[in-house]
């Protein structure tokens, strides 16, 4: 029975040719190898699985090559490359920095480096996992990386490279390999998949490719996986169940749901997809992935940025039609901040439930099921209010006052104001005042203008009393939101002064910075109570206190007594003396 070669080692490639996604690295080390520019250290970083020891070791091949071909491949045939395919070659030392980190490594190393290759050109030295070196190792490794023998070529990978030191990193050709792209990777397993005899779609290629996260080594490890699962023949439906991935269909349901407004259906989507084992947090991840390619396909500007192709495409598409721009972009805001605040819920599924239940609220064209009863009764309301008037004539008896006349036809929000000829308006807290300057309804912002808000009844005289009995007032209106800044303004008590000039004395800077961040409320508040534009407020930090510390006994009781005379008294009476 033939041993089982893994496709990983299998199909590793062995030429720069056969490299897959890294083309900028793959001809630059070309172009060296042709204008013989062959420098004595590179540093091939990046993601694992993305070719760095690969190419590292084509590279070796190539240069030691005694009849490189005109687009420096190596030839296959000569002694240098037949030993290297053979794995008998004395020139190429890959050396595992994770297990050979020490001083005394490197000193060997080093010592080897002396002698000069017996076949070939340069004696090559790859250090896979670099950045595991220790710090005296790599001290160890500077001078002979520096000015290495002229047969010396090191190549050092890592994926890592911020771990590295800057004076390793200043001496090498840095060479940052990228993530391999969906497509590159779909193209490549289609031709593995060709050579093993696999029948394997689009859909289920793309799954893999996905999985691997920029990995060529984990979506050959994850096709070999799914073909043990499978067999021969291998489909979008064998290669989700065998990853555990979540069917894009349950995202489409929840979108349909989403658009018609339909929470009980998102709700029992959710509920199913729990039920076959996936974790609601990647769920929520899924469902924001979901929303930006229904985004990305809005535009043909974006939708080459999709990394799906055949039919999950087409549904994308064809979703990303029934979706307007502003929905998406308020489903990914919502998404986003539930996945933020996911560690915070103690309970994580009512923590997603809710998120799903305000994505159902976003299209305001939403249509919600409704029980009958409820439709009925909708109905019987409907009829009723048909049979009044379109505006039913409502007042509201106010002691001392008329009625006040209803302005706003909208059964749903009733504002009222005062008619002109009333002399005794309604009050208006502060609070409510806020509420309405900050209502985000255009009907109510349009009736209740500025000219149209009720103010405070009777205007009030500037003086000592008014001014304490304004002041409390205000502070009372913010008792219950503000309460350090309610203890704040009772304590301190405001000076009326000349020139209609309020002071306020503060006792540190907290309460100076405290009553800054209230000052405009606090001051339009006293204008608008007693009608007087000229009023000013100042905030007066008391001196600082002596910064003399007091060290001894009798330096304490000293300054206590200045506060309380009669200690002097006490201490003299019981004849008390200090310890």
């Amino acid at each position: 029975m033939e041993n089982f070669v893994v496709s990983a080692r299998k199909y590793r490639p062995d030429s720069f040719e056969t490299v897959v996604g890294q083309p900028s690295i793959t001809t630059t080390l070309k172009n060296a190898i042709s204008s013989n520019q062959i420098a004595h250290a590179y540093l091939f970083c990046g993601p694992r699985g993305v070719g760095k020891t690969t190419c590292a070791r084509i590279f070796a091949k190539a240069i030691n090559c005694f009849n490189p071909g005109p687009d420096s491949e190596a030839c296959d045939s000569c002694e240098s490359c037949e030993s290297f395919n053979d794995n008998r070659s004395f020139n190429i030392h890959e050396l595992d920095a994770a297990s050979n980190n020490s001083v005394d490594d490197i000193r060997n190393l080093v010592d080897q480096i002396r002698i000069p290759p017996q076949v070939g050109k340069y004696s090559i030295y790859i250090i896979d996992e670099v950045h595991m070196l220790s710090q005296q190792a790599f001290n160890a490794f500077l001078k002979t990386l520096e000015e290495p023998p002229s047969h010396a070529v090191f190549i050092l990978a890592t994926t890592e490279k911020h771990k590295i030191l800057p004076t390793i990193l200043s001496r090498c050709q840095i060479f940052d390999f990228k993530r391999i792209l969906v497509r590159d990777m779909m193209l490549h397993l289609g031709e593995v998949a060709k050579k093993e005899t696999v029948e394997i779609d689009d859909s289920a290629l793309n799954i893999i490719a996905q999985k691997a996260d920029g990995s060529m080594r984990d979506a050959l490890s994850i096709f070999d996986q799914v073909v043990s699962f499978s067999g021969k023949i291998v489909d979008y439906q064998a290669v989700i169940e065998n990853l555990n991935v979540l069917n894009y269909e349950y995202y489409f349901k929840m979108t349909k749901a989403f658009l018609e407004g339909n929470y009980p259906q998102a709700l029992t989507v959710f509920d199913e997809v729990l039920e076959k084992g996936f974790d609601s947090r990647n769920f929520l991840n899924g469902l924001g992935r979901h929303f930006r390619n229904l985004l990305m396909c809005k535009d043909e500007q974006t939708i080459q940025l999709m990394e799906f192709s055949g039919e999950i495409t087409d549904n994308y598409r064809s979703y990303s039609q029934q979706c307007t721009v502003e929905f998406l972009f308020k489903s990914l805001g919502i998404v986003g901040a539930a996945d933020v605040n996911y560690k915070l819920a103690k309970d994580a599924r009512l923590h997603v439930e809710i998120a799903l239940m305000k994505l159902c609220t976003v299209n305001k064209g939403a249509v919600w099921n409704e029980s009958p009863a409820l439709t009925e009764k909708k109905k019987e309301v409907k009829d009723k209010d048909d049979s009044k008037s379109d505006v039913a004539e409502k007042i509201i008896e106010t002691p001392e006052s008329k009625p006040l006349e209803k302005v706003q036809a909208d059964p749903v929000k009733e504002v009222y104001i005062q008619p002109p000829t009333v002399k005794t308006p309604i009050k208006v807290g502060p609070r409510i005042k806020d509420f309405i300057n900050k209502s985000t309804d255009p009907d109510i912002n349009e009736v209740l203008e500025e000219p149209q808000v009720a103010e405070i009844a009777d205007k009030l005289e500037l003086n000592q009393e008014n001014l304490l009995r304004i002041w409390l007032e205000f502070a009372d209106s913010i008792k219950d939101d503000q309460p350090r800044l309610f203890n704040t303004l009772t304590t301190q008590k405001p000076i009326l002064e000349e020139n209609k000039l309020v002071r306020v004395n503060m006792n540190n800077p907290l309460q100076e910075k405290a009553m800054k961040s209230i000052h405009p409320e606090i001051l339009a508040f006293l204008k608008r109570s007693t009608g007087d534009q000229d009023i000013n407020i100042e905030l007066v930090l008391a001196r600082e206190q002596s910064e003399k510390k007091l060290y001894t006994p009798e330096e304490k009781f000293k300054h206590m007594q200045e506060q309380n005379p009669q200690l002097g008294l006490f201490r003299k009476t019981f004849n008390l003396d200090f310890d």
